[in-house]
């Protein structure tokens, strides 16, 4: 599992990925859809999960829907047409810094 300080900055971006290309979701969905799609190399606390959620609706970039289940409810977000813009920028810029640090990490050549 990689550490909180390496994924910190890519929580929002993968949120945003994964909603964005779903109808909805809800938030413990969220968690085990990032743990099964990278084999459990990241793990999203509801801790860290929860305040981007919460920001990126009161941004208007989330909506959101509550379901009842049985005697529970169920939040689900979805991604508004503003917010796939901002899905679409994020995407790409993370994908652009992605290439930069390839830049200073690739291994170097090994000369003849």
């Amino acid at each position: 599992m990689y550490s909180k300080e390496l994924t910190k900055g890519t929580l929002q971006p993968i949120i945003l990925k994964l909603i964005s290309e779903s109808d909805k979701m809800y938030g413990y969905e969220i968690t085990q859809c990032v743990k099964e799609l990278t084999l459990g190399k990241i793990d999203i606390s509801e801790g860290a999960l929860y305040p981007i959620l919460h920001r990126l609706e009161a941004d208007g970039i989330l909506t959101t829907e509550k379901v009842f289940i049985g005697k529970r409810v169920r939040k689900y977000y979805s991604i508004t047409e503003s917010g796939k813009k901002v899905a679409i920028d994020v995407s790409s810029e993370l994908n652009d810094f992605i290439q930069t640090l390839s830049l200073i990490f690739k291994p170097k050549a090994v000369a003849k």
